[in-house]
């Protein structure tokens, strides 16, 4: 019986040593450029409130989610549903939404053309060559009536569906983080905000057009692989990046007034 009982006591203190060790680790969280400063803040923020969290900082949209689905981060944060869902469609990773973050204002930017009535016959528009924010782009040029799409496409279109162009303009797919320096070579170009401000070439606030805030499909999210989407330590992070007014702060400085809460007060 003194046996059993302490077989079980045994058991139950490893548990919870088990436990203890967990806590004691860092949260892993993985970002891009674009979202790293305000994340920064977060951090300093959790280590306050005696959470570690270790922000590391990937150079291309690939490897967040395979760092994410390997095991090797716990959470990441840099991409919306329609990108995690095409990620995950490409890969078979089991990943999940946790909770939303900010959603971005994205837009179309000339440095050779004051509007769009200005632009040539033929002219070379830049827009992202991932199957989902190069639909958000088509989205955008359409709004901007420069081009009509197949009717229902949304975000899922493709060069494929487009089915007026009445300027003839010619659309080339780049890289995303690459349309920043295309702004040199063509009369117009899909930009994000926050990768023009970090490379402080020109306004970012110059758009022609914003697509505005009405498609909320493009929060970003915080995503993690589904067992680890109630983790308490990311629980804690996530209520911190939305609540603190230190990171409200950080994010008012990071993107101006081109982005706004994801989440509800």
């Amino acid at each position: 019986m003194f046996d059993k009982t302490l077989k079980t006591l045994t058991f139950g203190t490893l548990l919870t040593l088990s436990g203890l060790a967990l806590a004691e680790q860092p949260l892993k969280l993985g970002t891009t450029a674009a979202f790293a400063p305000p994340l920064e803040v977060a951090v300093a923020e959790a280590k306050k409130q005696g959470l570690d969290v270790e922000l590391i900082e990937f150079s291309d949209w690939i490897a967040p989610n395979v760092s994410l689905a390997n095991g090797d981060i716990d959470v990441n944060y840099f991409q919306h549903i329609p990108f995690l869902e095409n990620a995950k469609a490409e890969s078979g990773a089991d990943l999940v939404p946790v909770a939303p973050g900010i959603i971005n204002n994205v837009g179309l930017y000339s440095k050779k053309h004051k509007d769009f009535a200005s632009l040539p016959d033929g002219a070379r528009v830049a827009i992202p060559n991932d199957p989902i924010n190069g639909g958000r782009g088509l989205q955008l040029l359409e709004k901007a009536g420069l081009i009509s799409l197949a009717p229902g496409v949304g975000y899922k279109a493709t060069l494929a569906d487009v089915t007026g162009n009445p300027k003839n303009i010619r659309i080339i797919e780049l890289e995303a983080v690459q349309l920043v320096r295309a702004l040199d070579e063509v009369d117009l170009a899909l930009g994000y905000p926050h990768y023009i401000r970090l490379a402080g070439t020109h306004d970012p606030e110059s758009a022609l057009l914003f697509d505005g805030v009405d498609h909320p499909e493009y929060v970003i999210q915080f995503v993690a692989q589904p067992q680890k989407a109630r983790d308490p330590r990311l629980l804690k992070f996530v209520d911190i990046y939305q609540h603190s007014p230190q990171v409200r702060a950080a994010l008012d400085k990071a993107h101006g007034a081109l982005y706004q809460p994801g989440w509800g007060s």
